[in-house]
């Protein structure tokens, strides 16, 4: 990654417009020609660019602006880029058009067809309907179960194949965990007898 600041034919614009750095000081920062930099100063070039402060977005200091404003052969060292980038995604609710809100339910019961390790929960939270909906479709006491047809949720792009792995994978470390328990309790009872 070079070492550039964000935006820099703005910041250039910028130093161009508020400091006494050389052309070439300003180019070698902005990682632009220095004949470009020239351009900006004579008004030819980014014409219709607005100035980009790089101090206030944190890339440079009035301190090293001065500093380098005083020695024309010290270069400008932009302040330390550590921008820390979370990857773990925030789950962002997803608006659904009118048009596909009627296809929740198909593919609820989707889900519980072919997926019937998923706990009712799991299912009501990746096709974004309540509980009680997914719980009386199960039961075929859903108010509209006769006009149902199962239709896949990702393809109807309710959420991703992903979020459907994660929750198959989910349910199945919780029933390896519940037949452990069973075993164990099992044991403990043929031990107790």
């Amino acid at each position: 990654m070079s070492n550039a600041p964000l935006m820099p034919m703005a910041t250039a614009v910028w130093l161009v417009e508020n400091t006494t750095l050389t052309f070439r000081q300003i180019a070698d920062f902005c990682k632009l020609h220095e004949l470009e930099i020239q351009g900006i100063a004579d008004g030819e070039v980014a014409k219709g660019i607005k100035a980009y402060n790089p101090i206030i977005s944190g890339q440079l200091t009035r301190e090293e602006i001065e500093l380098s404003s005083k020695d024309n052969n010290r270069p400008l060292k932009i302040k330390g880029t550590d921008i820390e980038i979370s990857n773990t995604e925030k789950k962002i609710k997803k608006y659904i058009p009118l048009s596909k809100r009627q296809d929740k339910p198909d593919s609820a019961l989707w889900l519980l067809k072919q997926h019937n390790i998923l706990k009712d929960s799991q299912i009501a939270k990746l096709v974004g309907i309540t509980k009680n909906s997914v719980t009386s479709i199960r039961n075929k006491s859903y108010w509209n179960y006769n006009n149902l047809s199962p239709k896949d949720p990702v393809a109807l792009n309710l959420f991703s194949q992903k979020d459907l792995i994660e929750a198959i994978e989910k349910a199945e470390r919780r029933i390896k965990r519940e037949k452990k328990q069973k075993e164990k309790e099992k044991l403990a009872l043929q031990v107790n007898n």
